[in-house]
Parts: C-alpha cells; sequence; structure tokens
C-alpha cells in the first residue's frame, strides 16, 4: 500500500473517517502543547519544541488534517486552556500571532508533504524553512502591534533563525528516515 502522509501509513483510513481525524487532531494539540512546555537552551534566547512539533503535525497530517490541528491548538489556548508555552493561554498575549501563524505553517508543510517533500532530505528541509517563514509572518504583524516592527524584528525573529535551521535540520533527517523504516516493513 502506498499512502502519500505518515499518518495514513501508521494509521490507514477506512474511507472518510471523521473519529479518526478527530483523534488525530486532539494528539496532535496535545504534542504541540507538551512541545511548548520542553525549553531548550540556546543564545541569545532559548527555544521551544513548538514549532518543531507544529510543522512535523504539518508533514505528518497533510495540509487539511494538519491545518485543523493547529486550529483547534489555537481554539485550546484561546478559550484558556494552559497549552501556550509556559502554560499560558489566551488571546491577548504577544505572541498569540506565532499561535495564528501555526495554521497556514502546517497547511503549507503538508501541501508539500502530500507531493513528497517529507521523503526528501533537501526538500523536507526547505519545506520546514517555508513553514517557519509563513509562521513567522502573522506571528511578527501581532508583535508588532504590541512593541513596533523594529523590535518585533529584533526579539521576534532574529534571534530564533538558528534554532529554526536547526529543527529543520531534525525533520529533514527524521521524515525520511521514518519512511525508509516503514518500507522496509
Amino acid at each position: 500500500m502506498n499512502t502519500s502522509l505518515l499518518s495514513d501509513r501508521l494509521w490507514p483510513a477506512s474511507g472518510a473517517s471523521l473519529g479518526r481525524g478527530a483523534v488525530l487532531a486532539i494528539l496532535g494539540s496535545l504534542v504541540v502543547a507538551a512541545a511548548a512546555q520542553v525549553n531548550v537552551p540556546m543564545l541569545p534566547v532559548p527555544m521551544t519544541l513548538q514549532t518543531l512539533a507544529v510543522l512535523m503535525i504539518g508533514a505528518a497530517y497533510g495540509a487539511r488534517l494538519g491545518a485543523a490541528t493547529l486550529a483547534l491548538y489555537a481554539f485550546e489556548g484561546a478559550v484558556g486552556l494552559p497549552v501556550f508555552a509556559g502554560f499560558q493561554s489566551g488571546v491577548m498575549l504577544a505572541t498569540f500571532g506565532y499561535v495564528l501563524g501555526f495554521i497556514p505553517a502546517a497547511c503549507v508543510v503538508g501541501f508539500l508533504a502530500e507531493r513528497g517533500w517529507d521523503r526528501s532530505a533537501p526538500r523536507m528541509f526547505a519545506a520546514m524553512l517555508l513553514g517557519a517563514a509563513v509562521l513567522y509572518m502573522p506571528g511578527l504583524l501581532w508583535l508588532s502591534a504590541w512593541i513596533g516592527a523594529e523590535k518585533a524584528i529584533a526579539f521576534g525573529l532574529l534571534p530564533f533563525i538558528a534554532g529554526d535551521v536547526v529543527k529543520a535540520a531534525v525533520a529533514a533527517l527524521g521524515f525520511p528516515a521514518a519512511w525508509a523504516l516503514l518500507s522496509r516493513h
């Protein structure tokens, strides 16, 4: 059986399974919430594994389910569940724009994974960097409203570029390796 997504390969869909999609979306939102709490010390600022989880869910789930999963995550935090980094919640956070950016970012990476980009290290690396760029757009716009555009770029983009490159490399190695392992079984 040749499926286009890791989620399909690991849990094959039987027709249009709304229950399967709901379970995957809930599990994915929980993975993102857990990853948001993992602080990795880096210079000049620490990073979380949240964006790695966001983009990997997009790649594993595809454009539609990936975007739906991140919309669910944003909704969970917007209504007060402490799922954002530092166990925060709410829409009145300076970082909420990035959470909104997770939705199109997962969609873009998922779209590319549906076309096989997750099976090639260079293409997966490019997909992850593109996804990161997409999530920065609403994130920086929202943050600019709080602290101004110059500070938003200085504090909300530049310190995270190195971490995004590392995360892209992790996914670029991990997804093709997962596909290679699955093709053996």
